[in-house]
């Protein structure tokens, strides 16, 4: 029986990123389905007392310089954002509202939100930046708009953050296999592993 992934991510996290540009063909080369989870980095950081590496002035050099070593391995282009942290409030519930409600635009929205942060170095913070991502996207911003408001998908989001706490998450990029917990892109080998991955 095929496995499962549950990818419990937030689009402000660097290394989601990373992880996210090798995880889909890990999964199709195993033959396991790929579950998003989104979830908001902010939330659990502040249940379960974690913070971001780049509070930390020496930890945050050693991080930026371990996720470019990464990010030449896998072969992917990277930025470190200048306006890193951004509240991911909005982008969050707009992965949360496309995979509830337009699952097919759903990779469109992740790809050009990823590419925009991670790559290209926008301001995302910004309404306006969001709103020219999305229309060089194909994505309607108005739509967005709407799933930002939208009750549903705030509780869902909410939901979706608080079982991560429950269930022992405390950052991004988090992966589930078989109930077991893996943190961190630079355990996606230990993710194969349980995937049977050779």
């Amino acid at each position: 029986m095929n496995k499962t992934v549950e990818f419990f991510f937030d689009l402000g996290s660097p290394a989601t990123y990373l992880a996210w540009t090798q995880l889909p063909a890990l999964c199709e080369r195993t033959g396991a389905q790929l579950h998003y989870r989104p979830m908001l980095l902010g939330g659990v950081f502040q249940a379960t007392g974690n913070a971001s590496p780049a509070t930390v002035p020496a930890k945050g050099r050693y991080m930026l310089t371990d996720l470019q070593r990464h990010a030449r391995r896998y072969g992917v282009p990277f930025v470190f954002n200048q306006h890193f942290p951004i509240n991911t409030l909005s982008l969050m519930r707009g992965a949360m509202g496309y995979l509830a409600i337009q699952p097919d635009a759903f990779p469109r929205y992740l790809d050009a939100m990823f590419r925009a942060l991670w790559i290209e170095n926008r301001n995302l913070a910004d309404p306006a930046v969001i709103a020219e991502v999305l229309q060089q996207a194909g994505l309607n911003p108005k739509q967005f708009e709407a799933m930002l408001q939208n009750e549903e998908i705030k509780t869902t989001l909410k939901a979706n953050t608080d079982e991560a706490v429950q269930r022992g998450v405390f950052g991004a990029p988090s992966f589930f296999v078989d109930g077991e917990l893996f943190f961190g892109q630079d355990r996606l080998e230990f993710v194969g592993a349980a995937l049977g991955d050779a």
